[in-house]
């Protein structure tokens, strides 16, 4: 199996050393949650593990486990803020699969039968609006995971 190579410039690793800017939503020891800055729906969020591996093959057991706790904890508080019945949770590898960024990340996209999928990595979104929805999810994480 050919592994994506890990690229120490792409964004979400200039963002995890705070070279490029983030609206987070949650931070542990292993994981962030960010806004997506190209949202598919309202309340697209993130979950990037801090262990720097391009895809998911390479990520260590640990921080696979992390992401999944993270992306669990955010996608309720997603669902919850955003008044959604459903919730859609994805993972590409490798550019044939549509990642975008070479960096393991799970994407929260919280869904509505009848409000259609804005494209993939197509529209950058307003940042005071995604503010506002990153207060909203915040808000609805449970006590002390903010």
């Amino acid at each position: 199996m050919q592994a994506t190579s890990y690229d120490t410039n792409n964004p979400f690793a200039r963002i995890l050393r705070g070279e490029l800017p983030s609206i987070r939503v949650y931070e542990d020891e292993a994981t962030i949650a960010i806004m997506d800055i190209m949202p598919q729906a309202d309340g697209h969020v993130l979950v990037i593990p801090k262990e720097a591996a391009a895809e998911i093959f390479a990520l260590s057991e640990e921080s696979a486990a992390a992401c999944i706790r993270t992306t669990k904890r955010v996608a309720a508080a997603v669902k919850a803020a955003m008044e959604a019945p459903g919730v859609m949770i994805a993972q590409f590898n490798g550019s044939a699969a549509g990642q975008t960024v070479p960096h393991v990340h799970f994407h929260i996209v919280p869904r509505h039968a009848d409000i259609p999928l804005k494209p993939h990595a197509g529209v950058p979104a307003d940042t005071g609006r995604l503010r506002e929805l990153a207060e909203r999810i915040v808000a609805a994480l449970p006590a002390g995971d903010a």
